[in-house]
């Protein structure tokens, strides 16, 4: 291994642990309403919507959202996966299992983030972070059944948890023939895996709640 491919090494194990604490510091930012912390994991020039970008605009979003829907949270993050699509920009998932408070009830949710990451001048901020909702329901009330998003005073809906990768419709649509052997696909590579499952899908619409 010559110098320049152990510097590439080294610089990949230390880029994948600033990702790995990008996810850990959003959920504590967020819980304890620090919003300098927190909108400084991201790209200085992040995109917030309707044509507004920047970090004071994200902050303002942040704000009124928290402000108006929750007392209290609490974000407890589970398995990351990263993807290096380039030495400044990667991908990643990261599972989510969170609680809020908000007014009388209290609101358990599973979810997952699907994130893009980039380098900028020597750190690594988020690029986006599309949050995929599998369930959000009251403590007391398993959220069993079709549209799983249930939040206070809401209408139920759908959430997105599955439809960020095929293979769950295709799963279910296909019965295997009983006592025959099924395919099995090439293992994807490594830095591969993430997109080998999305399959070049596009991302789907978030609903906001």
């Amino acid at each position: 291994m010559d110098q320049n491919e152990l510097l590439a090494r080294i610089d990949r194990l230390e880029s994948t642990e600033a990702i790995r604490q990008l996810a850990g510091k959003y959920s504590l930012s967020l819980d304890m309403r620090d919003l300098d912390a927190h909108v400084g994991l991201f790209a200085p020039d992040i995109r917030v919507g309707k044509g507004k970008t920047g970090r004071a605009e994200l902050k303002a979003w942040v704000d009124d959202t928290l402000r108006h829907q929750f007392t209290g949270t609490s974000h407890h993050i589970g398995q990351h996966i990263i993807e290096f699509i380039d030495a400044d920009h990667a991908i990643g998932v990261v599972y989510s299992k969170n609680e809020h408070e908000t007014g009388a009830e209290w609101v358990i949710m599973q979810m997952l983030y699907w994130d893009d990451y980039e380098r900028i001048d020597g750190q690594w901020y988020f690029r986006r972070r599309l949050p995929c909702y599998w369930y959000a329901t009251d403590l007391n009330k398993p959220p069993i059944g079709d549209m799983k998003m249930r939040w206070p005073g809401r209408e139920p809906y759908h959430g997105t948890f599955h439809d960020l990768f095929p293979s769950w419709k295709e799963f279910w649509n296909h019965m295997p023939e009983r006592d025959v052997l099924p395919e099995v696909a090439e293992p994807q590579p490594l830095d591969g895996f993430l997109k080998g499952m999305r399959r070049d899908t596009p991302a789907p619409r978030i609903r906001v709640r």
